[in-house]
Order: structure tokens, then sequence, then C-alpha cells
């Protein structure tokens, strides 16, 4: 015999599972996404007006239940339904690209230390319109590793969506109608005239030039940034509007950027000054303005034991150079001719592009007070260099269009084009 409780806890559990049954099913996800800011707000409708559901953090992942313009239903991980702007969240393609890009900036050198006097938003691509993941506190150092021109448009993400289907239309052919009448035959267009050649040349260059030159009129620069790409303390890496850092370098030193903005500084070594230590430094510096280059000229300051100030002990200007600068030990040959010896000394390298438009790593041997260069050998592939094509490939880079056609290319073409159909040719 089976004892009775059993039975009844048997019939309670049967019950229980019934009325789970009949409860509301859930809606199918339609598709996935990844939470881009750093903290988003998941609201129970989608005006902004409507209350907070849930809030969940960057890299989290969603379920999209349902779309409506450039808003989603989403579903948490906890479970919670609600909605969201479009714009805040990343493709997993996206999310992948982003810790791709964390780890190839993590084998990227430093340029320098920034700092910011405010709150800093640190974006997953060079674009205003980009999910800001991180920020930036006011007075924290990061790292600076490149720097990036990007135009002022919207960048290009995956879509969270598969485009629909286009559903091929049916198209059902009538039958063709008999007629009792033959039809009439067509008569061949009469020919082109005689004189068609003098007829067709006519002086154009007023009318063309005054295309060309409204052409010209509609035609507005794009609108560039520049952007900085930036490595916190914990080893996260995202895009920073450059001027919004400060490089974190002595201002007895920056007071001699002249206007110029500094793009890298690095220190070359320290100089003992009675019961102080002063560190010698070398910086890159660019002009006012977004250029397709790094920086345009770099100098060395020293510390001066007899003047207790610092001096330039090397400077080049109007040059076009390229990230990174790196520190090393440079081999510096000490005399000339066959039984010339050579020597490692502290030093550094920098990229610059030279009139034939190749790029050459040039050495410099730091020798106490004394700059020499060391050598020079073609730039080797930057992992940064690729980096940033990518970068700015994803936010849309404006390419190089053909030049339109003017009045007279368009009159040409449009002329063969009845000839053709006279002569047959």
């Amino acid at each position: 015999m089976v004892p009775t409780g059993k039975i009844v806890s048997s019939l309670i559990l049967a019950l229980l599972l019934v009325s789970c049954d009949r409860g509301p099913k859930r809606a199918p996800a339609i598709g996935e996404a990844f939470v881009g800011p750093a903290i988003l707000k998941i609201r129970s409708d989608i005006p902004l007006q409507s209350p907070v559901v849930t809030t969940v953090k960057h890299g989290d992942h969603l379920l999209l239940l349902q779309r409506r313009r450039r808003f989603f239903r989403v579903r948490t991980p906890s479970g919670v339904e609600g909605w969201t702007d479009e714009r805040q969240l990343l493709a997993a393609e996206d999310m992948h690209k982003l810790k791709d890009l964390a780890v190839r900036a993590s084998r990227m050198p430093p340029q320098g230390q920034a700092t910011t006097f405010g709150e800093l938003n640190v974006h997953t691509q060079p674009s205003r319109q980009s999910p800001s993941f991180l920020q930036v506190k006011e007075n924290e150092k990061v790292d600076v590793l490149t720097h990036s021109a990007a135009p002022r448009t919207e960048g290009a993400r995956k879509p969270l969506l598969p485009p629909a289907a286009k559903k091929a239309k049916a198209v059902e052919k009538k039958p063709a109608k008999e007629t009792k009448y033959p039809p009439l035959s067509v008569p061949k267009p009469p020919g082109p005239p005689a004189n068609w050649l003098d007829l067709s040349k006519t002086d154009l260059s007023a009318e063309d030039s005054a295309a060309d030159d409204e052409t010209e009129k509609e035609e507005e620069p794009v609108a560039l940034d520049d952007w900085s790409l930036v490595r916190t303390k914990g080893g996260e890496s995202g895009w920073v509007l450059t001027r919004r850092l400060v490089m974190a370098i002595p201002d007895e030193v920056a007071q001699y950027a002249e206007g110029h903005r500094i793009v890298s500084y690095f220190p070359l070594g320290e100089v003992q000054d009675e019961d102080q230590k002063k560190r010698n430094w070398l910086w890159t510096t660019i002009g006012n303005g977004v250029y397709p280059y790094d920086f345009d000229s770099f100098r060395i300051f020293i510390w001066s034991l007899r003047r207790h100030r610092y001096e330039t002990a090397y400077i080049e200007r109007n040059l076009h150079g390229y990230s990174p600068v790196l520190l090393k030990e440079v081999e510096l040959s000490s005399a000339r001719g066959s039984s010339a010896s050579s020597a490692k000394y502290p030093g550094f390298s920098v990229c610059v592009e030279k009139k034939d438009g190749r790029r050459y790593r040039r050495e410099y041997a730091f020798l106490t007070n004394i700059v020499r260069l060391a050598g020079e050998q073609p730039c080797e592939t930057q992992a940064q260099e690729t980096l940033v094509a990518q970068t700015a490939l994803a936010v849309g880079t404006p390419q190089e269009q053909p030049p339109p056609e003017g009045f007279t290319q368009r009159f040409r073409k449009r002329l063969r084009a009845i000839t053709k159909g006279w002569f047959g040719g």
C-alpha cells in the first residue's frame, strides 16, 4: 500500500506544475546585444519619463524582444524586461572588436600620461555618437597611446538585427490579345543633317566653368575631430577627445610650448643640481588644428647646472612625424674609417616622412647634453597604424569621390549615344 501522505504530496506537486504552465508565456528573442555605456537604465516604456525598471552595466548580455523605430524592448540577465535606445547597444561583433582593441592597446608603448580637469567620457569608437563605456575622473591620469583624426559623423556600426528579406513579387504574365488587324509598319527615323558635326561644335567653356564653380561652392569640407586612444590604470582602453586632455609634463617645461599642443613626452635621465633632481625631457608638438600626421616638431630639453633652468639641446621643426616615439639604446660610431668603434648610448627614435612620401625611422643618441643622429631605416609597420586605419574605416571616413562631370562631358556623352543609335556604331 502506498502511504496516503505521499499521494497527497504528489498531487500538490502536480497542481503546482500545472499552475506554473498556465502563466503568461515569455516573448521569444529576435536577437541579442550587449550594453554599451558604463550604466544603462532600462525603462518600462519608450518615453524618458517612464519609470526605470532596472539598470545594467557595460558588457551585460541582453535579449532583443521587440523593435519600434530606434528603440528595443530587451530582457536582462535577471529576466527583467524594458525599453532602451538602440544607440546604447552593441552588436556581438562590436563587442568583440572592443575587447580586441583592449588586447592590442595593452601592447602599445605609452606616449606619455595625461589628465583632465573634469569628468571625461571614454568611447568605444572615435565618434561622439558611439557609446561611452567608461568615465575618467577629474585629475585621474591615463596613458596616451596614439591619435586619430575622424570625421564628425555618426560611426558605422554593425546592425543589431539582420535586414528583413525582401519578398519577390510574382508577376503574372497576361496572354497577348489577338487583334483583327495586323500592326502598322513604323517608318525609319530621318538621318542626321549633313553638317551635324559643325552643329555640335560650340563654345561651352563659359558654361562649363560656371557649372564647376557652382559644384565647388556646394562642396563643404568635412569637419574633423582629433581623438586619442588612452589606457586607464585598470587596463581598459578607449577613445577620448584630445582637446579634453592635458599632458602631465611639468609646468616648468610645458611653458615653452609656444601655443602648440604637446603630443607626447619622455624623460631622458636625471641631473643632480645641489639638493634637487631635475629630469631631461624629449617632447613632440603640433600646431593648432587637425592633421593627418601626429606631430610636426620634436625637442630635447636639458637642465642647465650653470643657469639652473631648462634649455634646448636639440630641435627639429616643419616635419611630418608619426607615432610611436620609442626610447631605446642606440648604437653610435665613435670615429670614422676602418678602425671605427661603436658603443651603445641612451637614445630615442622617431618616424618621419620625407619628401619622397616614404617614412623613415631616425635614431638619435643622447650623450649627456648632446644629441647626435645615429642613422635611419624604413619605418616598420606599427600595430597602431593598422589600428587607426581600421578605426577610421569603422567611423566612416569619407572616401575620395570622382569629380563630377562638366556640361561638356555630359553633352558629348549624350551625343555619342544618339549617333550610336543612328548608325549602329
